[in-house]
Order: C-alpha cells, then sequence, then structure tokens
C-alpha cells in the first residue's frame, strides 16, 4: 500500500506518544509500523504519557520527529500544554511535532482548535481521511532535509 523507502546509513529518529489521558495503544502500534517501513527508527512511548516523561525521554534521544497520536477526544484540551512543554525544552525547540487523530468529542475539527493547536506549538496537525497521507507527505519532505534538524527553518 505504501512505497518503503531504502532507509540512510543513520536513519531518522522519531518519538511516538498519546496525551496523559488516552490509554489507546492500536493508533500507536499502526503509526509505528508506517515509521519504520519509512525507514524511522521509533521510540514507542506508549499509552497515558505524561506531559514531564514525553519531554526527558525526547530530549534524551534527540529526535527529528515527535509524533503525539491520540484517539480519545481530549487531544484538543491536552495537547496546548503538551506542545507549551516540548517547545520550552530548548533541545526540543526545532524538533518538528505533529498531532493527529481524534482531537475532539464534537466531531469535526473547528478551525479555532486547529489555530490553537499550531499557536501552542504543534507544526502540523493531521485529521480526518487526509492524515496518514500527509504524515507520510511529512516524513519524505523531513528526509529529504535532514532529518529534520533544520524544519523550523526550511522553506
Amino acid at each position: 500500500m505504501y512505497v518503503r523507502h531504502q532507509p540512510p546509513e543513520c536513519p531518522p529518529h522519531a518519538v511516538l506518544s498519546t496525551i496523559p489521558s488516552d490509554s489507546h495503544t492500536w493508533n500507536l502500534l499502526f503509526l509505528q509500523l508506517a515509521l519504520e517501513e519509512q525507514g524511522w527508527e521509533v521510540t514507542n512511548l506508549g499509552a497515558c504519557v505524561p506531559v514531564d516523561t514525553l519531554v526527558t525521554e525526547s530530549a534524551a534521544r534527540s529526535p527529528g520527529l515527535i509524533v503525539v497520536s491520540t484517539v480519545n477526544g481530549h487531544g484538543a484540551e491536552e495537547a496546548p500544554a503538551l506542545a507549551r512543554a516540548v517547545r520550552a525544552e530548548p533541545a526540543l525547540a526545532r524538533v518538528p511535532l505533529v498531532i493527529g487523530g481524534k482531537l475532539g468529542t464534537e466531531g469535526a475539527l473547528a478551525p479555532e482548535v486547529h489555530t490553537a493547536l499550531t499557536g501552542a506549538g504543534f507544526d502540523a496537525v493531521l485529521t480526518g481521511p487526509s492524515a496518514v497521507p500527509r504524515l507520510l507527505a511529512l516524513l519524505d519532505s523531513l528526509s529529504q532535509r535532514g532529518h529534520g534538524r533544520d524544519y523550523a527553518n526550511a522553506g
């Protein structure tokens, strides 16, 4: 279904997590497999990850990408604080940070929620049927830019 990229000599590294209240893991396993198929090394932190754990573990790994996936509908409420905490860590300030999944309980994501999430520090908000194709395009883009290390300044 997806084109598998040949891994580079030093594969890019991604940290994968949920928000603190989300106990689901199937979404994390799916995303881990998708990232690995694209040549990424993945640290999957699992479900119900406290924000401080995400920040500490991410800073220790110097990832090229942090992916937050949630399906419990509380991402719009919890994720802004998570993004601000990630961005407050100097080692993670320029690391691409994306969120996706079921971010609210009201159905389609309202434009103001998207704006709040990007304003808090997320580089991409991926929801709906286009979420996985957009994530794959982002992975390809990051691979071409040196594993995302200069994503914040990239054209």
